[in-house]
């Protein structure tokens, strides 16, 4: 059966420019929003996601309380505008839900819950735009917003998208190839090399699956090269403002970020 879109050409290019193991660029922006205690906005090509982080806090209701850990709550909701289809989509949507619930269970054994117990880390995150690779770029932008809010994490998370036509393996995937071909997205600790998720939407032939997930695992180095590169600068900027940065300390300062 032919595809419904050129996934690869004669030339080796994607339908977008780019080759098979070649990632959309990737901007990170983390300016303060409102009265949140962490942010960061997440742009993956044409696929941009703000996340805000407020607390640890007092849980709102009592039974959301943990005596021994803080409790994680994660909110998802979709821009109407974020992709070419306007589609209202009310918070029980089962996509949101499903999406919310990965971002939570990937996070739950990274962050060091422990230090705050009977208290609340609640994580809102709102897509503005999608073209592919929207779970990796919540992950990635959830990650940030975490480490911004001075939210203690035993490491990174940083996440991708890949899959495979025919027998190519692809990289951080566009909508148009995402309907198209089998994928995965992959979450990973990158100084440890801990798999947080692995989530298969589609049905992937077995032989296939170590190659894509290698790939993905060695991508996600490259993505945390991006995300460690903007949390140094953000720090770097704070501890120059208050006069602790120093050309003398610098490169200490590089040594612990």
């Amino acid at each position: 059966m032919a595809s419904r879109v050129e996934i690869l050409n004669d030339g080796g290019y994607r339908s977008d420019g780019r080759r098979q193991h070649e990632l959309r660029d990737v901007t990170i922006d983390l300016s303060p929003r409102g009265f949140a205690d962490g942010s960061a906005v997440v742009t993956h090509g044409l696929t941009q996601v703000l996340v805000s982080v407020f607390g640890p806090r007092e849980a709102k209701l009592r039974s959301q309380t943990i005596h021994n850990r803080a409790n994680i709550n994660v909110e998802l909701s979709i821009a109407p505008f974020s992709a070419g289809e306007r589609r209202k989509r009310s918070r029980g949507d089962k996509r949101i839900l499903e999406l919310a619930a990965s971002v939570k269970s990937t996070f739950e054994p990274v962050i060091q819950t422990h230090l705050y117990p009977r208290s609340q880390i609640d994580i809102y995150i709102q897509v503005l735009q999608q073209d592919g690779g929207l779970l990796s770029a919540a992950i990635n932008a959830t990650s940030l917003a975490l480490i911004s809010a001075g939210i203690p994490l035993y490491d990174y998370v940083c996440a991708i998208t890949s899959g495979v036509h025919s027998t190519q393996p692809f990289l951080d995937l566009t909508t148009l190839e995402e309907n198209d071909v089998p994928h995965l997205t992959v979450a990973v600790m990158p100084r440890t090399g801990k798999v947080t998720l692995v989530t298969l939407e589609t049905r992937l032939h077995v032989d296939r699956l170590e190659d894509i997930f290698r790939l993905a695992c060695d991508a996600c180095k490259v993505v945390h090269r991006e995300m460690k590169k903007a949390i140094k600068g953000k720090a770097g900027d704070l501890m120059r403002a208050m006069g602790g940065l120093t050309t003398g300390n610098v490169h200490d300062f590089d040594e612990e970020m």
